[in-house]
């Protein structure tokens, strides 16, 4: 990828994609999208409203009984052409993600464009074999598609996890309504132009663009929608989950975290750290899976912050399309408020400042905010139990094991976290104990087909690999 290739003009997007084609919205209201490195107005698109989606509805249902017909090598065949016109795209979707989120583009080409593309490969592979079936007694258990699903999605990873739920709701035989978010809508566009150049059939996928009160809650809300996966905040999960319960109609949700990494007293420290302060940066800290509680042993406490310390001071915050920029902006004017506010509330808290924090030096215009690392964090604190979406680390000491456990654990989230350990016995009995939907040992690797979800309020659901496609299946007995 020419990582020196300038940001692309002004891109306008006038149309839904409805029924195989794209179609006007109902009105013509645009929303703006943002470059939040400049603050500049980068690109327009509809804003739908209710009637646009009972018109994606509508295609989406008469879709239906024919894709769900469809022989399983036939559904692979169209995602294996989706994943082509993708795969030719990809450069153009690393520099949209770029600019229109703030992703650093080395970081958007091998982690924003990459892993969406790896997991739609793995779903072309898995939508390929036929349900599994099997009988209990007189009765022959049969798994079938639970219908019309609606897919909203947050800002972070506006390709990711998209693909997340599109690509395993095809796989299963689902037909699917897209919201994406608004404020990174032109990464969906370069999605449904490679569902177009597929040819996938008519209705089987649809794009309405828009906000989260006006499509967002229609799309929840509609009668005619079988399931309902969503991923962003836990408040919003809540009000989608409250509008899908009067119909009790099924629902995914994948939603915060604040994740705890647990560096024992024997870990290889300098890794652990430089791992750890990695993933709690990774994508500015907007991550719902990152690391942002660091939980090391008081008798290694003081060499870990100074570890951190040069560990975060990499982390140049700049222009995305610099290539030796590694920290890009907050998504928004707002987020960045919000994040600067949360560390205001933990230094006034009591909380030592390490690194970064309402001083440090940052790029003129744009929404920056340094990487900041805060020591002496309380577990019960704010900092310590609210999500903060930003690049913000709180390092906690801990007594022995026992103790590392109860403050990982003292959270209402459970989305993901991480054990390290010379003894790696050691590190998988801890990593058994937290109550959480994924556990790192000692820097595991991602892995796009394990299940990925959350414990608690993190969610319910799971994603990713055969769990994901499963996630949009019903579940028949037929007796004999």
């Amino acid at each position: 990828m020419d990582l020196a290739a300038a940001p692309p003009a002004l891109l306008v997007r006038r149309h839904l994609y409805l029924g195989g084609a794209w179609a006007d919205p109902s009105e013509n209201e645009p929303i703006d999208v943002e470059n939040p490195a400049t603050g500049e107005t980068v690109g327009q698109v509809p804003a739908g409203t209710p009637a646009d989606v009972d018109r994606a509805v509508a295609a989406a249902r008469a879709a239906f009984p024919g894709w769900a017909a469809t022989a399983p090598a036939e559904r692979a065949a169209h995602l294996d052409r989706l994943l082509a016109a993708l795969t030719a795209r990809a450069e153009d979707i690393a520099r949209t993600v770029a600019l229109e989120l703030g992703t650093p583009l080395k970081l958007a080409a091998r982690v924003q464009t990459g892993l969406p593309l790896t997991v739609l490969r793995d779903c072309v592979e898995l939508a390929a074999r036929p349900p599994a079936e099997e009988t209990i007694g007189n009765s022959l258990v049969v798994r079938e598609p639970v219908g019309v699903v609606g897919a909203i999605t947050p800002w972070n990873y506006p390709l990711h996890q998209v693909v997340a739920k599109l690509a395993p709701a095809l796989a299963a035989g689902c037909t699917v309504v897209l919201k994406p978010s608004e404020l990174t809508p032109l990464t969906a566009y370069l999605l449904f132009d490679a569902v177009a150049e597929a040819g996938l059939p008519a209705g089987v996928v649809n794009l309405v663009p828009g906000t989260g009160p006006v499509v967002g809650e229609a799309l929840a809300a509609h009668p005619d929608v079988d399931m309902v996966s969503f991923t962003g905040s836990t408040a919003t999960g809540r009000r989608i989950a409250h509008l899908a319960a009067d119909r009790i109609a099924r629902v995914a949700l994948e939603l915060g975290g604040k994740s705890a990494n647990l560096i024992l007293a024997d870990a290889d420290l300098a890794t652990a750290v430089k791992v750890g302060v990695g993933n709690a940066l990774l994508n500015s800290g907007q991550t719902c899976t990152a690391w942002t509680r660091m939980l090391v042993h008081r008798d290694r406490y003081d060499e870990a912050l100074d570890l951190v310390a040069r560990a975060a001071a990499a982390y140049r915050p700049g222009d995305p399309f610099d290539p030796d920029t590694r920290l890009g902006p907050l998504v928004s004017a707002a987020q960045a408020e919000r994040v600067r506010g949360h560390v205001d509330r933990a230094l006034a808290d009591g909380a030592r400042l390490v690194c970064g924090g309402p001083d440090a030096p940052l790029p003129p215009r744009g929404h920056f905010v340094a990487p900041t690392v805060l020591a002496d964090v309380h577990p019960d604190s704010a900092l310590a139990q609210e999500e903060v979406f930003g690049p913000v680390l709180a390092v906690i000491p801990f007594a022995d094991d026992d103790e590392a456990v109860a403050i990982a654990n003292n959270s209402r989230y459970g989305l993901a976290g991480a054990v390290w350990s010379a003894d790696a016995d050691r590190a998988l009995a801890v990593a058994r104990r937290l109550r959480t939907g994924q556990v790192d040992v000692n820097g595991g690797g991602f892995n796009p087909r394990a299940p990925f979800g959350g414990y608690k309020q993190s969610g319910l659901g799971r994603e990713l690999g055969p769990y994901g496609i499963d996630e949009f299946r019903e579940i028949k007995a037929i007796q004999r």
